[in-house]
């Protein structure tokens, strides 16, 4: 028991909720720091000491500032002493049984057994703390696996995500083919002759998603939409239609637009938030901790969440693509011409498409979690730890963690490049970098001469009276004069309507 007493195994789970917590907060104030120093260095045009501060950011990774700062902190850990009848409650591995008569005395033994592990170990915080009757809050064995298990972590959260995003990427990269073919029959076609008439289920993708199944019951089109994720999810119809509707919303003056390369530059934009571990991830992994007590089972059952969530996103998703059609299907027995939909925000969960990029976030974290905290358990305990669980529970965590990965890279994650995408806006990426950057330049330059103008009013010279919305100090005159700006680059891709 000696050697099991300094485990992870037989440490509190709120002692090591406690210390992450602790850890994250310093973390995450730290970063907000750096953030708050860049955007304070980009004010003052200090471009190379803000390039320099990008560097450092990207070096110092929160999980690795989290371990560093266990490193730090190690001491203080072990000086921090607590009464020994605290560490036997909440428990990944239940000691053996002791009652209420018995507790005092088996806290003693757990005094000296810990007491001289750590006094063996040459630990000064473990000597305190043995004088004074009590035990350090973390050990050092401790210590040491929670910096193993961070590493575990930070490493299979960029794999299981790079994995991901290219697995998706290649299915996404199948659909350039009907780009191509779309582009070529616009070519091809020549001059418009007389606008067709067709009715609507004539339509293939209005039959696919309108006609049949769902089409008089919201119950059966919400099942459809659940069950057609696990096969053809986007078909050449819903991508040929979607693509027509982003195109006669947003880019009216330019039909041979590259949508292909824009939602290609979107999913690559999104990656870089994917990759990264946000504060609401970090609640997630110190509820998780304090609550993986022995006989609760918390990693099987919590196992499911991010299946769950996965499922509603992907049913979501379709479903979005079947309101589309229903809504032009509900308004229209013919439609003159090709079919095209009217993309909005409407659609999506309280208006928001960006709120499945964070589902999608959370849903990769958790598997990543689930399948590390597996591995740094198989490594450091082995198999047969109480800590890892009957086999029972162990083989589906691993089945649930397999299925989720594949059906988030060839199904969730095509859908959500292409029916994100049907919101009521465009995002930045619908210019090149090159555009991008000279646009975003000049509207900076924009902004700081109003702060000027706004500067000098105050200061009694006459000035324009501001849009009052504080947020958009631009206006949308500026965002107008944007558009214009990138048309006159020259850019095939910047012919947005500015209607």
């Amino acid at each position: 028991m000696a050697a099991e007493a300094a485990t992870l195994e037989f440490t509190p789970t709120w002692i090591v909720a406690a210390v992450c917590s602790l850890m994250v907060l310093i973390s995450l104030v730290a970063e907000r720091c750096l953030h708050y120093l860049g955007k304070m260095l980009k004010r003052k045009n200090q471009k190379p000491l803000y390039e320099a501060l990008l560097k450092v950011k990207e070096e110092l990774m929160l999980l690795g500032f989290i371990s560093l700062l266990l490193t730090v902190f190690q001491g203080l850990i072990q000086m921090t002493c607590i009464p020994p009848r605290w560490t036997v409650h909440m428990l990944p591995c239940q000691r053996e049984a002791v009652g209420p008569a018995k507790e005092h005395v088996a806290a003693a033994q757990i005094v000296g057994r810990i007491g001289r592990r750590l006094l063996s170990e040459g630990g000064a915080g473990a000597e305190l703390c043995q004088k004074k009757g009590k035990v350090p809050l973390l050990s050092l064995e401790a210590i040491h696996q929670l910096h193993i298990f961070i590493f575990v972590l930070a490493i299979t959260h960029v794999i299981f995500s790079v994995s991901t995003m290219l697995l998706g990427g290649a299915k996404i990269h199948q659909w350039k083919q009907w780009e191509v073919e779309i582009q070529k029959d616009a070519v091809g076609s020549g001059q418009p002759g007389p606008a067709k008439v067709t009715h609507v289920h004539q339509f293939e993708f209005i039959n696919d998603h309108f006609k049949g199944m769902g089409k008089d019951s919201k119950i059966l089109s919400w099942l459809h939409s659940f069950v057609k994720q696990f096969y053809g999810s986007v078909s050449k119809s819903d991508y040929t239609t979607m693509r027509l509707g982003f195109i006669m919303t947003h880019c009216r003056g330019n039909p041979k637009f590259d949508f292909h390369k824009y939602m290609m530059r979107v999913l690559e934009s999104d990656f870089k938030k994917v990759v990264g571990i946000s504060w609401y991830l970090w609640v997630f992994v110190v509820i998780f901790l304090l609550l993986n007590v022995n006989g609760w089972h918390t990693y099987f059952w919590i196992a499911f969440l991010p299946l769950i969530l996965l499922l509603a996103v992907g049913t979501k998703l379709e479903h979005v693509i079947a309101q589309l059609a229903h809504d032009v299907a509900e308004k229209n027995s013919a439609i003159e011409g090709d079919l095209v939909v009217k993309p909005s925000d409407d659609h999506f969960w309280l208006g928001r498409p960006r709120i499945i990029l964070y589902l999608i976030h959370f849903i990769l974290f958790q598997n990543a979690f689930e399948i590390a905290f597996f591995f740094w358990i198989l490594t450091t305990y082995g198999f047969n730890s109480c800590i890892m669980g009957q086999v029972g529970f162990i083989v589906p965590r691993l089945v649930i963690g397999v299925t989720i990965q594949l059906l988030c890279s060839y199904s969730t994650m095509p859908l959500y490049a292409v029916v994100t995408q049907m919101g009521s806006f465009y995002k930045k990426e619908i210019f090149n970098d090159h555009v991008q950057q000279g646009v975003l330049g000049w509207a900076q330059k924009v902004k700081m001469r109003k702060g000027l103008k706004e500067g000098s009013a105050g200061a009694g010279v006459a000035a324009e009276p501001s849009n009052g919305g504080g947020g958009d100090t631009a206006g949308p005159s500026v965002k107008i004069e944007m558009m214009r700006r990138a048309a006159r680059e020259g850019n095939d891709e910047a012919g947005v309507s500015i209607e």
